[in-house]
C-alpha cells in the first residue's frame, strides 16, 4: 500500500447529498443521480489548463457538518456526491454545496476492499488519529480512486 502525504487547503463541493440513513445502497444512488445530472454543475466544476475537471469528490462528514468522522464505528454520517467547484460558485437547484477544510491528508489508491481498515491500522501503529472524516476521491485524468484520510487541520 503506497502511501501519500498531500497537504490540500480548503475546498468547495457541489453534489448530491445523501445519509446512511436513506438505507442501503444510497451511495451508488446519489453517484447515478449527480452523474445523470451533471451538465447543470459544468459550468462551474473547477478544471486544469487542459479543461478538465480537477476532482470528484465523495465528501463525508458526520451529521453535525463539522467534517468529522462517521460515527458508530463509521457507520453513520453525510455524503456528498459530487465536482470540486470554483468556491463561489452559485449551487443550482437540488444541489448542495459544502466547504471542505483544509487538512494534510495521507492519500492511498482506493484498490481493494480492505483499504480503510488497513489504513486505520495504519494510524494507530503510527500514533496518527483521524483529524476529520476521510473523503472518496476520483482522478478524471485515468479514473482512478483514493481516499484521503486527514491527519491534520490547516
Amino acid at each position: 500500500m503506497h502511501i501519500e502525504k498531500i497537504t490540500k487547503p480548503a475546498f468547495t463541493v457541489i453534489g448530491r447529498q445523501g445519509s446512511t440513513r436513506d438505507g442501503e445502497g444510497f451511495i451508488a444512488r446519489l453517484w447515478e443521480d449527480a452523474n445523470t445530472h451533471f451538465d447543470e454543475i459544468a459550468p462551474v466544476v473547477k478544471k486544469d489548463e487542459n479543461g478538465v475537471p480537477v476532482g470528484f469528490w465523495g465528501a463525508m462528514s458526520d451529521f453535525s457538518l463539522s467534517f468529522l468522522p462517521w460515527e458508530n464505528g463509521f457507520s453513520e454520517g453525510l455524503y456528498l456526491a459530487g465536482a470540486e467547484t470554483e468556491d463561489g460558485a452559485e449551487v443550482p437547484a437540488g444541489w448542495t454545496k459544502w466547504q471542505v477544510p483544509g487538512f494534510t491528508y495521507l492519500r492511498v489508491k482506493n484498490d481493494a476492499p480492505d483499504v480503510f481498515p488497513k489504513m486505520l491500522g495504519y494510524l494507530d501503529e503510527n500514533g496518527l488519529t483521524l483529524a476529520g472524516a476521510v473523503h472518496d476521491f476520483t482522478d478524471p485524468k485515468d479514473g482512478t480512486g483514493y481516499m484521503y484520510f486527514p491527519v491534520e487541520k490547516l
